[in-house]
């Protein structure tokens, strides 16, 4: 049995019957690991030692009848921005190369309390922004992964680990798990705490997975879900949302959806649009295809204006002892966030509120709105980590997004379905994902 092909659930299932020993799958994931690294170079840091001696801990733990989380056993990767104790925490950047972190983010203290396994960390971009890691697409090589959560979706797309942990703030959750062909669910904006994390846009920041099917993201996100007082965006629920139970259920009566094109539709390639056109026709009555309110328009600018003012902001510190090492990419961002005045940031703030009214208003009639995740397949080469114009509107919003990897360009590459729900209803777009993506297959597999 190859181990490292084993999804979170299936792998749960097995070590919990005994089966397999934890040691035994992390084990298989390390020699993916040293097979596949040297081309796709997805880790920022790996030690085989200490992810062998959680293992261990865990057979152990297991062997003595000792308590056992939903998680027990199982490999993760955390993006290099996430802070867990004992491994470095370097941010993609120079400045940072060699800093250990001291104390657990949330997410990896949660993962520990489930009894996950902390693989290691996974490269992102330049601090989590534009300028890319050294990450390569999984499919090819001569291919971005997508960014700024380029070696989490590509460890998991490579089955180097089972699931994965990155970040979003426009698109660096959606786009690379569009890119490598995984699920990529980022949940309502504050749903998962993000102490411990590097701090660049307090408003967008927002915490997302990857793993290789919806039932696993429905679990390691729901594992994941709290509140801390130092991330005061955070959302202090009494009852975490049912994403697993959820997810699996029948529900009342067959999902309607909506697709959106949005005002950036002509930047998609024309496989993109084919592939959606293709969609459209298999949902029929299922489906709308319909126009956002022409106060989204602007929408990327909101983004882009809020985005550039709070890097300027929270990195004020790094441009100042470094500039000369940061991307000038970064640098002119930084820069041109601090031009941004204060009334335009507040205005563009103030618009979140305004476009999630107009967004629930159409949640009244559809369950969930169907949008591309990128403009079209991963970019040849490795110097850009592609478009994020797509995911914009809702990383602004802060709803939840899902990529499914249901279409394929031209050239053969992933091109991602991205589901967009309420506010606050995540269990209902992984539901309303589970059965888009059942459904797309059935078709498929009855054309074959």
């Amino acid at each position: 049995m190859a181990l490292h092909s084993l999804g979170i659930s299936e792998a749960v299932s097995i070590l919990n019957k005994g089966e397999v020993s934890a040691k035994e799958l992390v084990l298989d994931c390390l020699n993916r690991i040293d097979q596949f690294e040297s081309q796709i170079q997805a880790w920022a840091y790996i030690n085989h030692d200490y992810a062998l001696k959680q293992a261990q801990k865990s057979d152990t733990d297991r062997r003595k009848g000792k308590s056992t989380g939903p998680l027990h056993g199982i490999p993760i990767g955390l993006k290099d921005i996430i802070d867990s104790a004992g491994m470095p925490t370097e941010n993609g950047c120079e400045l940072f190369k060699g800093s250990i972190a001291r104390q657990d983010s949330f997410v990896a203290k949660r993962l520990k309390q489930h009894g996950a396994i902390i693989m290691g960390k996974t490269v992102t971009a330049e601090l989590a922004t534009f300028t890319p890691g050294k990450t390569r697409n999984p499919h090819n090589s001569g291919h971005t992964p997508g960014g700024s959560s380029s070696g989490s979706a590509a460890a998991v797309a490579a089955y180097m680990v089972p699931g994965a942990l990155g970040t979003q703030t426009n698109g660096s959750v959606i786009r690379p798990a569009s890119f490598c062909g995984v699920v990529g669910f980022k949940p309502t904006y504050g749903l998962i705490p993000r102490q411990g994390i590097l701090n660049q846009s307090p408003f967008l920041d927002q915490v997302g997975v990857f793993t290789r099917n919806i039932e696993d993201t429905a679990l390691l996100a729901e594992m994941l879900i709290g509140s801390h007082d130092e991330d005061k965006a955070s959302i202090n629920t009494a009852v975490a949302p049912a994403l697993l139970k959820t997810s699996h259920q029948q529900a009342p009566v067959p999902p309607k959806f909506a697709l959106i094109k949005t005002a950036a539709w002509y930047k998609a390639e024309t496989a993109t649009q084919a592939g959606f056109e293709q969609i459209a026709e298999l949902l029929g009555d299922r489906v709308d295809v319909i126009e956002l309110h022409s106060s989204f328009n602007q929408v990327w600018d909101y983004i882009q204006t809020v985005n550039d003012a709070e890097i300027a902001t929270y990195y004020d510190a790094i441009y100042q002892k470094g500039k000369d090492i940061i991307s000038t990419s970064l640098c002119a961002q930084i820069e041109r966030g601090r031009e941004v005045t204060a009334k335009l940031y507040l205005q563009a703030k103030h618009q979140r509120q305004y476009l999630n009214s107009i967004l629930n208003e159409l949640f009244f009639s559809y369950d969930a709105l169907i949008t591309p995740a990128a403009i079209g397949e991963a970019p040849k080469g490795l110097d850009s980590t592609g478009d994020p114009t797509f995911c914009a509107p809702w990383s602004f919003c802060g709803v939840p997004t899902i990529n499914l990897p249901l279409l394929e360009g031209e050239t053969g590459l992933p091109i991602g379905v991205q589901l967009v729900g309420q506010q606050y209803d995540d269990a209902r777009l992984l539901r309303s994902a589970n059965w888009l993506n059942q459904f797309v297959n059935a078709e498929a597999d009855n054309e074959k």
